[in-house]
């Protein structure tokens, strides 16, 4: 039995304990057994397959698998009933240190914030409303993301190219803890859910869109396996897992996906132009609403430190929230949507990958532009080889 169905077949016996471990299969049929065995023979079975791949001549191919099988080992030794801090947990399964906020620089943040701000009332109450005004109607999301989505894979292929036959379906979902999820299908093909559960802003959905369809997740995912698990023979790419390394390397492709095709002034040139028209919103509305997220910016780690706080300093809950509602600032509801995020067992050390992976690969294509870019969408990288810079 070769690595890569060795790889496969374990992750699948690894997502019997963990349900979602698997984000995404499209390999050998047959290779997806969903076999119970003791967590103790898949932490075995795991070390196992990590000397195995020691022995793999590819470099690249090796240090990839390593990074992986790594991570099933952690995932595998939890499993056991072994009990990780919190921060050995994310290290173990993402290759990343978690970071923490201090709230000196959030108070800071909230400041630019509350400036940037328009109208009178508190910062939630202002804040609340203009989000109110550049909300797109539920029944326009689609609508108003067919102009998004045709000129961002437009610019895709044009930079980067697509493979033939690469295609993605698109709906609406609710209940989720997510605003937006990519499904990974096999054979170059994926599925977007949008979630309707808060509202959907149009300042934000160019950045969605991106993120998970044009060039970020789908486009990342349909040119590997094009690449690697096609071209080269590389299986493991048939198969995307949730909790290991690849996902700091994915969700930090996805980060600055839009950034990778346009430039912040067309963005928002596009934003409080045409698409505001589509959508038939105030451009005033939408200008303001980008000088508040350029204030925002500051503020990105609250997610993470909500995450420590919880799970690492043993925060109850509403203590999370109230920090939360505090420094994202967010209303109750969309506070108790990050709290239901960061509190489910596939996602609570997840957190970290947007913001350690976003950085990661943000200094990458400050090194090396749009190439560099059009690399992390076809080579197997891992957070150490972008820590070590391409």
């Amino acid at each position: 039995m070769d690595i890569a169905e060795r790889y496969i077949r374990l992750a699948h016996a690894l997502d019997v304990h963990s349900e979602g471990f698997i984000d995404g299969y499209g390999g050998p049929a047959e290779w997806a057994v969903r076999e119970r065995r003791a967590p103790e023979a898949l932490r075995d079975e795991a070390a196992e397959l990590l000397s195995s791949v020691a022995a793999e001549p590819d470099e690249t191919r090796r240090t990839w698998l390593q990074a992986q099988v790594r991570a099933m080992h952690t995932l595998a030794r939890m499993l056991s009933g072994e009990a990780l801090a919190y921060t050995e947990e994310v290290r173990g399964l993402y290759d990343i240190e978690p970071r923490r906020a201090a709230e000196a620089d959030l108070r800071a943040a909230l400041a630019q914030l509350d400036e940037a701000l328009p109208g009178s009332g508190t910062l939630l109450e202002r804040d609340e409303a203009l989000r109110a005004r550049v909300a797109v109607p539920k029944d326009d999301i689609l609508r108003v993301s067919a102009p998004i989505l045709a000129e961002l894979r437009a610019r895709v292929a044009a930079r980067y190219g697509l493979p033939d036959g690469e295609d993605f379906s698109i709906g609406l979902v609710q209940d989720k803890p997510w605003s937006g999820y990519n499904w990974p299908l096999g054979n170059l093909n994926s599925r977007i859910d949008i979630n309707t559960d808060l509202p959907v802003l149009l300042p934000g959905l160019p950045d969605l869109l991106a993120h998970e369809g044009y060039p970020g997740h789908h486009t990342e995912h349909a040119t590997k396996e094009a690449v690697l698990a096609r071209e080269k023979g590389w299986h493991e790419h048939h198969i995307q897992l949730i909790n290991a390394p690849e996902c700091v390397v994915s969700e930090g492709i996805a980060v600055n996906a839009l950034r990778a095709v346009m430039t912040r002034e067309e963005v928002e040139g596009w934003l409080t132009g045409d698409l505001a028209a589509v959508a038939g919103l105030d451009p005033d509305d939408v200008r303001a609403f980008l000088a508040a997220s350029r204030a925002r910016e500051g503020l990105r780690g609250v997610s993470g430190e909500a995450a420590m706080r919880l799970h690492a300093d043993g925060q109850s809950e509403a203590e999370v929230l109230d920090f939360l509602q505090t420094y994202a600032p967010a209303s109750e509801a969309r506070a108790r949507q990050s709290l239901r995020f960061i509190s489910q067992p596939t996602f609570r050390a997840y957190i970290f990958t947007y913001s350690v992976g976003g950085d990661l690969v943000r200094a990458v294509l400050d090194a090396g532009g749009p190439e560099a870019y059009g690399r992390l969408l076809r080579d197997p990288l891992t957070p150490g080889g972008l820590r070590s810079g391409l």
